[in-house]
Formats: C-alpha cells, sequence, structure tokens
C-alpha cells in the first residue's frame, strides 16, 4: 500500500496496511538546521515517513514577515510595508494600509523559528467595517495546487487552506483584534463579534469557490484559539460552530475533506467538533503538551465519527528520546487510538530541535504497527 493509500484509508474511517505517521509541518529552520536543506516532501523521505505536504501560497496573509505586500494592495487597500529590523534573527515590520475609509496600521515580529502579531489591525470597532469593504480576498492557484499535488504523487497526501490569516474565521478574528479582547467583547458587544466573524466567513466563502477544480487530500480549518484552553464550550458553540460549518458545508460541496485544528484543547467541545461536520480532527495534544485530555480519551468521546490525526508529543518524547520512549509511546498511541483504524499518528505541532535519529526511530516503529 502506497502512503497515499494508506493516509486516505484512515481519513475514510478504515484500516490501511499499518499504522500511517507523519508530521504536522516542518520548519524551514529544521530542515535548513538538522536535514542538510531538504524539501519538505524529501525530508518525510530521508526519515521513512508518510508525507503530508501543505500546499503553500502566498497570500499577503498579514503577519507573514517576507511577502510582497504591495502585490496584494489594491487602489483601495493598500498596504505600505516598513521594515524596521531585517536581521535573520529578529525581523520587524510595521504596516500602514491606506483605504477610502480610513487609515489601519498592524506590525509583526519574527525569528527563526515564528511569527506574531505585535500590533493587532483592528483597534476600532468602526475598523470591521473597512475590513468589510475594501480588504481584498486572494484566489486560489489552481495549477500550482495541481503541481504540487502531482509533485506529491502517491508518497503522500497534500493538504490545502482557506484564506485568511488563519483559517477558522474565530482564529482568524483573534489574529486582527487579539484573543483576550474577543473573548471580551463575547460577553460586552457579542453583536460586533457576530459582525466581524461574518464578515470573514463571507470572505473565506468567496476564497472556497475559487477552490473548484483543486486537487487537495485534505483541507484545514479551525485553530488552537478556538480550543477549549482558551474559550468556553458555550463560547464555541454559538461564535465557532456555525461559521465552522457553513465553511465546512462549502469545502464539501467542492469535494473535500475537512480536518478541524484545535491544537489538543478538546475537552467539552468533543460534539461541537462533530456537529461542524469535518471528517477529521487534529492534533491531539496530551495534557503533556498542553493539551486538556489524552488522544485516547477524546476518541472514546467521539466514538469512530471522525478520523484522527496527531497524538504524539513533539517535545518531551520525540525530541528528548530515548529511543526506547519514542517506541514505547507510538505503541501506546496505536494500542489506544489507533486499533481501530481511522487514525493518522502525527506529532502534535512544529518542532525545531528534533534529531533525524529520533525521526527515523518514530518512523520504524509506526512500520511495526500492523493491522
Amino acid at each position: 500500500m502506497t502512503s497515499k493509500e494508506r493516509m486516505l484509508r484512515a481519513l475514510a474511517l478504515e484500516k490501511p496496511d499499518r499504522l500511517p505517521a507523519t508530521v504536522h509541518q516542518w520548519q524551514e529552520c529544521h530542515l535548513d538546521a538538522f536535514m542538510g536543506g531538504l524539501s519538505d516532501l524529501e525530508a518525510f523521505a530521508a526519515v521513512g515517513l508518510d508525507a503530508a505536504v501543505q500546499f503553500s501560497q502566498d497570500l499577503g496573509n498579514y503577519w507573514l514577515l517576507d511577502a510582497d505586500f504591495r502585490r496584494f494592495s489594491t487602489p483601495e487597500w493598500r498596504d505600505e510595508a516598513k521594515i524596521l529590523s531585517c536581521g535573520p534573527g529578529r525581523r520587524i515590520v510595521r504596516h500602514t494600509i491606506t483605504t477610502p475609509g480610513g487609515v489601519l496600521t498592524y506590525a509583526a515580529e519574527g525569528d527563526r523559528t515564528t511569527a506574531w502579531v505585535t500590533e493587532f489591525l483592528i483597534k476600532r470597532d468602526e475598523d470591521v467595517g473597512l475590513i468589510k469593504r475594501y480588504m481584498p480576498v486572494g484566489a486560489l492557484d489552481v495549477a500550482a495546487a495541481a503541481r504540487a499535488y502531482d509533485s506529491v504523487g502517491d508518497r503522500g497526501i497534500l493538504r490545502g487552506f482557506v484564506w485568511g490569516d488563519q483559517a477558522g474565521c474565530w482564529q482568524h478574528a483573534a489574529a486582527l483584534c487579539g484573543a483576550q479582547d474577543l473573548i471580551l467583547r463575547t460577553v460586552d458587544e457579542p453583536d460586533w463579534v457576530h459582525e466581524l466573524l461574518a464578515v470573514l466567513l463571507e470572505k473565506k466563502l468567496r476564497f472556497i469557490e475559487t477552490m473548484k477544480g483543486a486537487r487537495f487530500d485534505l483541507v484545514e480549518t479551525g485553530g488552537g484559539a478556538a480550543s477549549s484552553t482558551l474559550i468556553s464550550p458555550a463560547i464555541h458553540r454559538e461564535f465557532c460552530l456555525p461559521y465552522d460549518r457553513r465553511m465546512h458545508d462549502a469545502l464539501h460541496a467542492l469535494g473535500f475533506k475537512v480536518v478541524y485544528h484545535t491544537c489538543g484543547g478538546t475537552r467539552g467541545i468533543e460534539e461541537l467538533i462533530v456537529a461542524n461536520g469535518c471528517d477529521a480532527s487534529e492534533t491531539l495534544a496530551p495534557v503533556s503538551i498542553g493539551g486538556n485530555q489524552e488522544p485516547w480519551d477524546f476518541k472514546a468521546k467521539i466514538a469512530g465519527r471522525l478520523a484522527l490525526i496527531g497524538g504524539l508529543d513533539q517535545f518531551n518524547v520525540l525530541t528528548a528520546g530515548p529511543a526506547e520512549t519514542i517506541r514505547r509511546k507510538v505503541f501506546e498511541l496505536f494500542e489506544k487510538v489507533g486499533g481501530d483504524g481511522g487514525y493518522i499518528l502525527s506529532c502534535c505541532d512544529h518542532f525545531f530541535e528534533t534529531p533525524p535519529e529520533n525521526l527515523r526511530v518514530y518512523a520504524e516503529a509506526a512500520r511495526a504497527c500492523v493491522y
């Protein structure tokens, strides 16, 4: 069975020949420092894992530090970026966006491993109106996605995305105004929050229309800000579920399978995740890495209604080792989560200093987990 067949079988809630095993995403800094500058697809082959490649297209996501934002400007949304620091270990970019209705500003900073927002775009209630009227929505490059799909071939699956600074409407809103402010507004100004979420949903649905004809094995939505480690089930039910469901229905209408990303915070929202219509749930982060329940506890509650992806602590197990600890955890996850099929074992999120030999041990242990 090829890696693609193996992973698609698991996503269909079936048993493949053996446990599929992958990583959530390779980071360029890790590929450069530990993998000799290999591409993500080459790195999967080098360590013996099933490939799950994220299709990447620059659409001017506002927290990115190296995008050519002028390319995504329009006469009504002129984004001028000023580089305040360009060192490899610290890059700071501040933006001024000019629209017919007013000016918006934001700033982002990053290092070799990640990027983060230091000044949020939304500062006034009326800024939502500027976003609604003037923020442009990109279109999927279907031809580029097709080339990526063909390059992956039988070596694994190609994962897609939905336009926005984050895929889910709630997660995107948190990136625009800050998670703390967004949570407080659900109590003080719920109508304002719904207005913002509706604006983002409309733009995402417009992007999804441009995905027609694309080939993705899986499309990611959701985001960690929607997890129950950050918001209550009540907030999730009112401010995440209806918008997630609309996106998932639109993606299903085009034939895509959907994976809902929660960074492991699933306790108390299990039925809401099922209700949003996704096909798979990730990343099953265990308690050891910040999740709020073990992967097998979540599995027991959703009772085979969703495929599952994730479960492996990429820091305390995969990076720290030793080899026997990695093997033992892989076998435990196979027995407790993957025994009935419908499971792709993956590390729960990004890693930065994991030795290649540990990744090979991980892959070897997964190959021993035969159905």
